[in-house]
Protein backbone atom coordinates (compact mmCIF):
# COMPACT_ATOMS: atom_id res chain seq x y z
CA UNK A 1 0.00 0.00 0.00
CA UNK A 2 1.32 3.47 -0.90
CA UNK A 3 2.31 5.77 1.94
CA UNK A 4 -0.22 8.45 0.99
CA UNK A 5 -3.02 5.89 0.89
CA UNK A 6 -2.12 4.54 4.34
CA UNK A 7 -1.94 8.00 5.88
CA UNK A 8 -5.21 9.05 4.26
CA UNK A 9 -7.00 6.03 5.72
CA UNK A 10 -5.42 6.55 9.13
CA UNK A 11 -6.24 10.27 9.09
CA UNK A 12 -9.91 9.67 8.33
CA UNK A 13 -9.94 6.93 10.97
CA UNK A 14 -8.41 9.41 13.42
CA UNK A 15 -11.23 11.83 12.63
CA UNK A 16 -13.77 9.06 13.27
CA UNK A 17 -12.51 8.33 16.81
CA UNK A 18 -11.92 11.96 17.80
CA UNK A 19 -15.53 12.75 16.94
CA UNK A 20 -16.29 11.02 20.24
CA UNK A 21 -13.98 13.35 22.17
CA UNK A 22 -16.07 16.30 21.03
CA UNK A 23 -19.41 14.49 21.18
CA UNK A 24 -19.61 14.40 24.98
CA UNK A 25 -19.64 18.18 25.38
CA UNK A 26 -22.03 18.45 22.42
CA UNK A 27 -24.48 16.11 24.18
CA UNK A 28 -24.55 18.19 27.37
CA UNK A 29 -27.40 20.55 26.31
CA UNK A 30 -29.54 17.56 25.38
CA UNK A 31 -28.89 15.84 28.74
CA UNK A 32 -29.97 19.05 30.48
CA UNK A 33 -33.06 19.53 28.30
CA UNK A 34 -34.38 15.96 28.25
CA UNK A 35 -33.26 14.65 31.64
CA UNK A 36 -33.10 17.86 33.67
CA UNK A 37 -29.53 17.15 34.72
CA UNK A 38 -27.94 19.87 36.82
CA UNK A 39 -24.77 21.65 35.72
CA UNK A 40 -22.87 19.66 38.34
CA UNK A 41 -24.24 16.41 36.92
CA UNK A 42 -23.27 17.17 33.33
CA UNK A 43 -19.86 18.40 34.52
CA UNK A 44 -19.35 14.96 36.02
CA UNK A 45 -20.16 13.35 32.66
CA UNK A 46 -17.68 15.55 30.80
CA UNK A 47 -15.04 14.88 33.45
CA UNK A 48 -15.62 11.13 33.26
CA UNK A 49 -14.83 11.18 29.54
CA UNK A 50 -12.03 13.72 29.29
CA UNK A 51 -10.05 13.10 32.47
CA UNK A 52 -10.32 9.31 32.31
CA UNK A 53 -9.28 9.32 28.65
CA UNK A 54 -6.33 11.64 29.15
CA UNK A 55 -4.95 9.95 32.26
CA UNK A 56 -5.41 6.44 30.82
CA UNK A 57 -3.48 7.19 27.63
CA UNK A 58 -0.02 6.90 29.24
CA UNK A 59 -1.10 3.56 30.72
CA UNK A 60 -2.02 2.21 27.30
CA UNK A 61 1.21 3.73 25.98
CA UNK A 62 3.23 1.75 28.51
CA UNK A 63 1.39 -1.44 27.55
CA UNK A 64 2.08 -0.94 23.85
CA UNK A 65 5.77 -0.45 24.66
CA UNK A 66 5.81 -4.01 26.01
CA UNK A 67 3.58 -5.68 23.43
CA UNK A 68 2.65 -4.76 19.86
CA UNK A 69 -1.10 -4.06 19.87
CA UNK A 70 -2.17 -2.82 16.44
CA UNK A 71 -5.51 -4.53 17.03
CA UNK A 72 -6.22 -1.73 19.51
CA UNK A 73 -7.04 0.60 16.62
CA UNK A 74 -10.25 -1.15 15.47
CA UNK A 75 -11.25 -2.32 18.96
CA UNK A 76 -10.78 1.10 20.60
CA UNK A 77 -12.60 2.85 17.76
CA UNK A 78 -15.60 0.59 18.30
CA UNK A 79 -15.49 1.16 22.07
CA UNK A 80 -15.45 4.92 21.58
CA UNK A 81 -18.49 4.79 19.31
CA UNK A 82 -20.51 2.21 21.23
CA UNK A 83 -20.13 4.11 24.50
CA UNK A 84 -21.53 7.32 23.03
CA UNK A 85 -24.21 5.41 21.11
CA UNK A 86 -25.53 3.86 24.33
CA UNK A 87 -25.29 7.01 26.44
CA UNK A 88 -28.66 8.31 25.31
CA UNK A 89 -30.69 5.13 25.80
CA UNK A 90 -30.88 4.94 29.58
CA UNK A 91 -32.33 7.56 31.88
CA UNK A 92 -30.06 6.31 34.65
CA UNK A 93 -27.32 8.80 35.48
CA UNK A 94 -25.06 5.99 36.66
CA UNK A 95 -25.38 4.04 33.41
CA UNK A 96 -24.87 7.20 31.38
CA UNK A 97 -21.67 7.83 33.31
CA UNK A 98 -20.51 4.26 32.65
CA UNK A 99 -21.22 4.44 28.91
CA UNK A 100 -19.41 7.77 28.57
CA UNK A 101 -16.49 6.35 30.54
CA UNK A 102 -16.34 3.35 28.16
CA UNK A 103 -16.11 5.77 25.27
CA UNK A 104 -13.33 7.64 27.05
CA UNK A 105 -11.38 4.41 27.55
CA UNK A 106 -11.76 3.67 23.84
CA UNK A 107 -10.33 7.07 22.94
CA UNK A 108 -7.49 6.55 25.43
CA UNK A 109 -6.60 3.15 24.02
CA UNK A 110 -6.53 4.43 20.45
CA UNK A 111 -4.03 7.26 20.51
CA UNK A 112 -0.70 5.82 21.72
CA UNK A 113 -0.78 2.85 19.34
CA UNK A 114 -2.21 4.87 16.45
CA UNK A 115 0.63 7.40 16.79
CA UNK A 116 3.11 4.54 16.55
CA UNK A 117 1.38 2.96 13.57
CA UNK A 118 1.05 6.31 11.79
CA UNK A 119 4.75 7.02 12.30
CA UNK A 120 5.61 3.69 10.73
CA UNK A 121 3.12 4.05 7.87
CA UNK A 122 4.36 7.58 7.20
CA UNK A 123 7.92 6.27 6.68
CA UNK A 124 9.17 9.15 8.81
CA UNK A 125 7.50 11.94 6.82
CA UNK A 126 6.59 14.89 9.04
CA UNK A 127 4.07 16.05 6.44
CA UNK A 128 2.27 12.72 6.69
CA UNK A 129 2.23 12.92 10.50
CA UNK A 130 0.82 16.43 10.18
CA UNK A 131 -2.05 15.13 8.06
CA UNK A 132 -2.65 12.33 10.56
CA UNK A 133 -2.93 14.88 13.39
CA UNK A 134 -5.21 17.06 11.28
CA UNK A 135 -7.65 14.17 10.99
CA UNK A 136 -8.18 14.23 14.74
CA UNK A 137 -8.69 18.00 14.75
CA UNK A 138 -11.30 17.75 12.01
CA UNK A 139 -13.13 14.97 13.83
CA UNK A 140 -13.27 16.97 17.04
CA UNK A 141 -14.60 19.99 15.17
CA UNK A 142 -17.28 17.94 13.36
CA UNK A 143 -18.65 16.43 16.57
CA UNK A 144 -21.11 19.24 17.45
CA UNK A 145 -22.51 19.24 13.91
CA UNK A 146 -22.99 15.47 13.93
CA UNK A 147 -24.61 15.43 17.37
CA UNK A 148 -26.90 18.33 16.47
CA UNK A 149 -27.97 16.66 13.20
CA UNK A 150 -28.88 13.41 14.94
CA UNK A 151 -30.04 14.27 18.46
CA UNK A 152 -31.78 17.55 17.64
CA UNK A 153 -33.86 15.60 15.13
CA UNK A 154 -34.82 12.51 17.11
CA UNK A 155 -33.78 13.20 20.68
CA UNK A 156 -31.41 11.17 22.83
CA UNK A 157 -33.11 7.93 21.76
CA UNK A 158 -31.40 8.40 18.38
CA UNK A 159 -27.87 8.27 19.81
CA UNK A 160 -27.30 4.71 18.45
CA UNK A 161 -26.89 6.38 15.04
CA UNK A 162 -23.74 8.03 16.40
CA UNK A 163 -21.96 4.67 16.17
CA UNK A 164 -21.70 5.04 12.38
CA UNK A 165 -18.36 6.97 12.37
CA UNK A 166 -16.88 4.25 14.60
CA UNK A 167 -17.91 1.56 12.13
CA UNK A 168 -16.34 3.56 9.30
CA UNK A 169 -13.14 4.17 11.26
CA UNK A 170 -12.83 0.49 12.12
CA UNK A 171 -13.17 -0.51 8.46
CA UNK A 172 -10.64 2.10 7.32
CA UNK A 173 -7.83 1.05 9.63
CA UNK A 174 -7.99 -2.68 8.82
CA UNK A 175 -6.35 -2.54 5.34
CA UNK A 176 -3.51 -0.42 6.76
CA UNK A 177 -2.85 -2.92 9.53
CA UNK A 178 -2.92 -5.82 7.07
CA UNK A 179 -0.46 -4.03 4.77
CA UNK A 180 1.94 -3.34 7.64
CA UNK A 181 1.70 -6.94 8.82
CA UNK A 182 2.50 -8.25 5.32
CA UNK A 183 5.45 -5.87 5.11
CA UNK A 184 6.76 -7.04 8.46
CA UNK A 185 6.30 -10.74 7.75
CA UNK A 186 8.17 -10.53 4.44
CA UNK A 187 11.08 -8.68 6.00
CA UNK A 188 10.39 -5.55 3.96
CA UNK A 189 9.67 -3.43 7.02
CA UNK A 190 12.11 -0.93 8.34
CA UNK A 191 12.95 -1.12 12.01
CA UNK A 192 14.91 1.36 14.03
CA UNK A 193 17.12 0.14 16.86
CA UNK A 194 16.21 1.88 20.08
CA UNK A 195 18.74 4.53 21.01
CA UNK A 196 19.50 6.04 24.39
CA UNK A 197 16.64 8.02 25.87
CA UNK A 198 16.80 11.66 26.90
CA UNK A 199 14.39 11.76 29.82
CA UNK A 200 15.34 15.29 30.91
CA UNK A 201 14.51 16.70 27.47
CA UNK A 202 11.26 14.73 27.39
CA UNK A 203 10.19 16.21 30.73
CA UNK A 204 10.89 19.74 29.49
CA UNK A 205 9.00 18.99 26.27
CA UNK A 206 6.03 17.72 28.29
CA UNK A 207 5.96 20.92 30.33
CA UNK A 208 5.96 22.95 27.11
CA UNK A 209 2.99 20.90 25.88
CA UNK A 210 1.16 21.54 29.18
CA UNK A 211 1.53 25.31 28.77
CA UNK A 212 0.33 25.04 25.16
CA UNK A 213 -2.68 23.07 26.34
CA UNK A 214 -3.58 25.71 28.93
CA UNK A 215 -3.80 28.34 26.19
CA UNK A 216 -5.84 26.24 23.79
CA UNK A 217 -8.27 24.81 26.35
CA UNK A 218 -8.71 28.22 27.96
CA UNK A 219 -9.49 29.89 24.64
CA UNK A 220 -11.73 27.09 23.37
CA UNK A 221 -13.74 27.25 26.61
CA UNK A 222 -14.22 31.02 26.81
CA UNK A 223 -13.55 32.52 23.37
CA UNK A 224 -17.19 32.20 22.32
CA UNK A 225 -18.33 34.30 25.29
CA UNK A 226 -15.42 36.71 24.89
CA UNK A 227 -16.05 37.28 21.18
CA UNK A 228 -19.71 37.91 21.89
CA UNK A 229 -18.78 40.56 24.45
CA UNK A 230 -16.10 42.24 22.33
CA UNK A 231 -17.92 42.14 18.99
CA UNK A 232 -21.45 42.72 20.24
CA UNK A 233 -22.66 39.94 17.96
CA UNK A 234 -23.96 37.53 20.57
CA UNK A 235 -23.96 33.85 19.69
CA UNK A 236 -23.12 34.45 16.02
CA UNK A 237 -19.85 36.19 16.93
CA UNK A 238 -19.02 33.41 19.37
CA UNK A 239 -19.72 30.64 16.87
CA UNK A 240 -17.57 32.39 14.27
CA UNK A 241 -14.72 32.60 16.78
CA UNK A 242 -14.90 28.86 17.46
CA UNK A 243 -14.90 28.05 13.75
CA UNK A 244 -11.80 30.23 13.26
CA UNK A 245 -10.10 28.53 16.20
CA UNK A 246 -10.74 25.03 14.84
CA UNK A 247 -9.95 25.80 11.20
CA UNK A 248 -6.70 27.47 12.19
CA UNK A 249 -5.73 24.32 14.07
CA UNK A 250 -6.18 22.18 10.96
CA UNK A 251 -4.06 24.59 8.90
CA UNK A 252 -1.35 24.78 11.56
CA UNK A 253 -0.99 21.01 11.90
CA UNK A 254 -0.48 20.52 8.15
CA UNK A 255 1.87 23.51 7.97
CA UNK A 256 3.98 22.21 10.84
CA UNK A 257 4.55 18.89 9.14
CA UNK A 258 5.52 20.56 5.87
CA UNK A 259 7.98 22.93 7.56
CA UNK A 260 9.61 20.10 9.51
CA UNK A 261 10.59 18.38 6.27
CA UNK A 262 12.95 21.32 5.68
CA UNK A 263 13.99 22.66 9.08
CA UNK A 264 14.60 21.47 12.63
CA UNK A 265 11.45 20.59 14.54
CA UNK A 266 12.74 22.34 17.67
CA UNK A 267 13.47 25.55 15.75
CA UNK A 268 10.02 25.52 14.13
CA UNK A 269 8.36 25.11 17.53
CA UNK A 270 10.40 28.00 18.95
CA UNK A 271 9.35 30.37 16.17
CA UNK A 272 5.77 29.18 16.37
CA UNK A 273 5.49 29.90 20.09
CA UNK A 274 7.18 33.27 19.60
CA UNK A 275 4.50 34.25 17.07
CA UNK A 276 1.80 32.85 19.38
CA UNK A 277 2.83 35.21 22.20
CA UNK A 278 1.96 38.26 20.09
CA UNK A 279 -1.15 36.57 18.67
CA UNK A 280 -2.66 35.76 22.10
CA UNK A 281 -1.94 39.32 23.23
CA UNK A 282 -3.85 40.52 20.16
CA UNK A 283 -6.82 38.29 20.98
CA UNK A 284 -6.99 39.69 24.51
CA UNK A 285 -6.35 43.38 23.88
CA UNK A 286 -6.98 44.36 20.23
CA UNK A 287 -10.61 45.49 19.71
CA UNK A 288 -12.92 45.00 16.76
CA UNK A 289 -12.90 42.43 13.94
CA UNK A 290 -9.09 42.16 14.21
CA UNK A 291 -9.82 39.73 17.03
CA UNK A 292 -10.58 37.06 14.42
CA UNK A 293 -7.25 37.62 12.67
CA UNK A 294 -5.30 37.28 15.91
CA UNK A 295 -7.38 34.24 16.87
CA UNK A 296 -6.50 32.57 13.56
CA UNK A 297 -2.80 33.33 14.12
CA UNK A 298 -3.05 31.95 17.65
CA UNK A 299 -4.64 28.73 16.46
CA UNK A 300 -2.08 28.20 13.70
CA UNK A 301 0.74 29.03 16.11
CA UNK A 302 -0.49 26.52 18.68
CA UNK A 303 -0.99 23.73 16.14
CA UNK A 304 2.20 24.06 14.07
CA UNK A 305 4.05 22.27 16.94
CA UNK A 306 1.27 19.74 17.59
CA UNK A 307 2.40 16.72 15.58
CA UNK A 308 6.06 17.78 15.90
CA UNK A 309 5.86 17.52 19.68
CA UNK A 310 4.53 13.97 19.39
CA UNK A 311 7.43 12.83 17.19
CA UNK A 312 9.95 14.73 19.32
CA UNK A 313 8.64 12.87 22.38
CA UNK A 314 8.98 9.57 20.54
CA UNK A 315 12.57 10.40 19.60
CA UNK A 316 13.49 11.50 23.13
CA UNK A 317 12.19 8.15 24.42
CA UNK A 318 12.93 5.80 21.48
CA UNK A 319 12.50 2.66 23.56
CA UNK A 320 9.19 3.86 25.04
CA UNK A 321 7.38 5.28 22.04
CA UNK A 322 3.92 4.35 23.34
CA UNK A 323 4.53 5.99 26.70
CA UNK A 324 5.83 9.13 25.01
CA UNK A 325 2.80 9.30 22.72
CA UNK A 326 0.39 8.71 25.59
CA UNK A 327 1.87 11.55 27.64
CA UNK A 328 2.17 14.12 24.85
CA UNK A 329 -1.28 13.30 23.47
CA UNK A 330 -3.14 12.62 26.72
CA UNK A 331 -1.84 13.44 30.18
CA UNK A 332 -0.53 16.90 29.30
CA UNK A 333 -3.86 17.81 27.73
CA UNK A 334 -5.82 16.87 30.86
CA UNK A 335 -3.49 18.89 33.08
CA UNK A 336 -4.02 21.90 30.85
CA UNK A 337 -7.76 21.41 31.04
CA UNK A 338 -7.75 21.57 34.84
CA UNK A 339 -6.98 25.29 34.66
CA UNK A 340 -10.32 26.17 33.04
CA UNK A 341 -12.16 26.41 36.39
CA UNK A 342 -9.42 28.76 37.61
CA UNK A 343 -9.93 31.02 34.58
CA UNK A 344 -13.69 30.91 35.10
CA UNK A 345 -13.37 31.81 38.79
CA UNK A 346 -11.07 34.72 37.98
CA UNK A 347 -13.52 35.91 35.33
CA UNK A 348 -16.37 35.85 37.86
CA UNK A 349 -14.29 37.89 40.30
CA UNK A 350 -12.96 40.40 37.75
CA UNK A 351 -13.71 40.26 34.02
CA UNK A 352 -13.25 37.76 31.22
CA UNK A 353 -10.61 39.96 29.63
CA UNK A 354 -8.61 40.06 32.86
CA UNK A 355 -8.97 36.28 33.27
CA UNK A 356 -7.69 35.59 29.73
CA UNK A 357 -4.70 37.94 30.01
CA UNK A 358 -2.47 35.42 31.91
CA UNK A 359 -2.75 33.10 28.89
CA UNK A 360 -0.22 35.37 27.16
CA UNK A 361 2.42 34.03 29.55
CA UNK A 362 1.87 30.39 28.56
CA UNK A 363 3.48 30.46 25.08
CA UNK A 364 6.32 32.49 26.63
CA UNK A 365 7.04 29.56 28.95
CA UNK A 366 6.79 27.06 26.08
CA UNK A 367 9.19 29.22 24.03
CA UNK A 368 11.69 29.35 26.89
CA UNK A 369 11.52 25.59 27.40
CA UNK A 370 12.11 24.91 23.71
CA UNK A 371 15.28 27.01 23.93
CA UNK A 372 16.62 24.31 26.27
CA UNK A 373 15.76 21.39 23.96
CA UNK A 374 18.11 19.75 21.47
CA UNK A 375 16.99 18.27 18.18
CA UNK A 376 17.11 14.54 19.05
CA UNK A 377 19.50 12.28 17.20
CA UNK A 378 17.52 9.55 15.43
CA UNK A 379 19.02 6.14 14.81
CA UNK A 380 19.53 5.21 11.17
CA UNK A 381 17.01 2.58 10.05
CA UNK A 382 18.14 -0.92 9.29
CA UNK A 383 16.23 -3.15 6.91
CA UNK A 384 15.63 -6.17 9.03
CA UNK A 385 12.80 -8.60 9.54
CA UNK A 386 11.34 -8.85 12.96
CA UNK A 387 12.06 -12.28 14.53
CA UNK A 388 9.08 -14.52 14.12
CA UNK A 389 7.03 -14.91 17.27
CA UNK A 390 8.57 -11.94 19.02
CA UNK A 391 5.79 -9.92 20.67
CA UNK A 392 7.20 -6.52 21.47
CA UNK A 393 6.63 -3.02 20.19
CA UNK A 394 9.87 -3.05 18.14
CA UNK A 395 8.10 -3.76 14.88
CA UNK A 396 6.32 -0.46 15.14
CA UNK A 397 9.29 1.63 16.22
CA UNK A 398 9.51 5.03 14.55
CA UNK A 399 11.62 5.21 11.37
CA UNK A 400 14.15 7.85 10.45
CA UNK A 401 12.41 11.19 9.86
CA UNK A 402 12.18 12.20 6.21
CA UNK A 403 14.21 15.37 5.66
CA UNK A 404 13.44 15.68 2.00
Amino acid sequence: MRRNTSITLLSVGHACIDIYQGAVAALVPFFVAERAYTYAAVSGIVLAASLLSSVAQPVFGALTDRWAMPWLLPVSTLLGGVGIALSGLSGSYGLTLVFVAVSGIGVAAYHPESARVARLASQGSHSAMGWFSTGGIVGFALAPLMVAAVVATGGLRWTPLLVLPALAGTALCLPVLRALERKRSTGAGTAVPAGRGDTASFVRLSLAVVFRSIVFVGLSTFISLYAGQRMGGGTAAGTTALVVLYLGGAVGSVLGGALANRWSRVAICRWSYLITIAAVAGVVFVPGPALYLFLALTSVGLYVPFSLQVTLGQDYLPSRVGTASGITLGLTVSIGGLTSPVIGGLADATSLRTALAPLILMPVLSWLLFHTLPEPAVARPEAAARPKGEDTGAALAPPLPDRR
